[in-house]
């Protein structure tokens, strides 16, 4: 296959499955409190276990590629997950829970970095803002379909079927991944090797926790927003099923805030403007009873700032420094989703409340714009010191 288009659908299936595997925690929650006799931190640790590997994982992720091959590492990936899967499915204690979560999330991270190295191949120069917000929608569709199918196998089936389903779909991408073919001009760039500057460096690392820090926000809606219903009187189907429209409306507005930053050519704004309105949004959801229109608000607006955030590396990464330079990205990024749900976690055990999460999260998108500030003035003075 040599139609890009066609390569992004490719791209985007596979990376749904990683969303997918990962919301098969949150989505059973407190099937998996009864079932292992857990708490809410103990499942803010699992949830953020998933990021954990990335930490290590996602620096070494474009050299591995590079080293076997975008198919190579990719199917490895994807194997790595399918086995997470299946021992989480098949094990009865909590600390193999935690062992297959941190074999999935390897599996993640490898696929995840390997992915945006592959989808930015093919669309360095060609509508990459576009595509790369149709990349990146893979996430909420993936974690949608999750909220909306998991819950209710896991209340017919158990817990194990819904970790059986995630290995299932996980291994589904590893045959569509067979029809994969990089494009024509990666094999004269994939041996070219360079060093970061400082100023690049920087701005990748900003960007790296921008985007960390958001989708820590964004995380707290669906990791715990569940539970949040649940303690509302809501039933774990209703509240997954509620919560899913989030990530629904977020497939309609993550292309859509990429497009209409195209278009204006203000991206910045559109993602300091979205930021903060999500922030409020996110401190008034369990403080309100309109729990529908503000999810569907949220929806609506918390996908705008994706696109802008994720081509911000594309503005100091050229071709021979894309691996390395995704690779510093997606370790602040894993760094801040390890982090995040754990503390969310700790915080709503100390509370007796899923409530307080949401107040977390609604801090962590709040801490966007400033860093998104840092981020031009960063890429100014080096734009400066380039043309004197």
């Amino acid at each position: 296959m040599r139609n890009r288009w066609g390569i992004l659908a490719i791209l985007f299936f596979v990376r749904l499955t990683i969303a997918f595997q990962f919301q098969s925690v949150a989505a059973v929650a407190p099937l998996l409190e009864k079932t292992f006799g857990v708490g809410l931190a103990d499942i803010g640790i699992l949830i953020g276990l998933y990021f954990t590997p990335g930490v290590v994982l996602a620096l070494p992720g474009g050299a591995i590629g590079r080293r076997f091959g975008d198919k190579p590492t990719t199917i490895a990936a994807l194997l790595l997950m399918t086995t997470g899967s299946l021992v989480m499915a098949l094990a009865e204690a909590w600390g193999w829970q935690m062992a297959g979560r941190l074999a999935s999330g390897a599996g993640g991270v490898l696929l995840t970095v390997q992915l945006t190295k592959m989808g930015t191949d093919w669309f360095a120069g060609k509508e990459i803002a576009t595509a790369m917000a149709i990349f990146v929608n893979s996430w909420p569709a993936g974690v949608a379909i999750s909220l909306l199918v998991l819950p209710a196998i896991g209340i017919a089936h158990g817990a194990g079927a819904v970790f059986l389903a995630a290995g299932a779909l996980t291994a589904a991408g590893i045959v569509l991944i067979a029809f994969y073919q990089p494009p024509p001009t990666t094999g004269a760039t994939a041996a070219t090797s360079a060093r970061l500057d400082p100023l690049a460096l920087l701005a990748v690392i900003v960007a790296g926790a921008i985007w960390g820090l958001f989708n820590v926000g964004f995380a707290m809606i669906f990791s715990f927003g569940p539970s949040l219903l649940v303690e509302r009187g809501w039933s774990i189907a209703a509240a997954g099923s509620a919560i899913s429209l989030v990530l629904w409306l977020s497939v309609i507005s993550v292309p859509a805030g990429g497009f209409i930053a195209d278009r204006t050519g203000r991206p910045m704004t559109l993602a300091v403007t979205a930021c903060l309105v999500v922030a409020v949004l996110l401190a008034w959801l369990p403080r309100s009873d309109a729990v529908i229109t503000i999810i569907v608000l949220i929806g609506l607006i918390s996908g705008h700032p994706a696109g802008p955030i994720v081509s911000l590396p594309a503005r100091v990464l050229a071709p021979e420094t894309r691996a390395i330079g995704m690779g510093v990205f997606y370790t602040l990024f894993y760094a801040a989703m390890m982090l995040g749900p754990a503390v969310a976690g700790r915080l709503a055990k100390s509370a007796g409340t899923a409530a307080v999460a949401l107040d977390l999260g609604a801090l962590a998108v709040l801490a966007c714009p400033p860093l998104m500030w840092l981020f031009e003035r960063i890429v100014s003075v080096r734009d400066r010191r380039a043309k004197s």
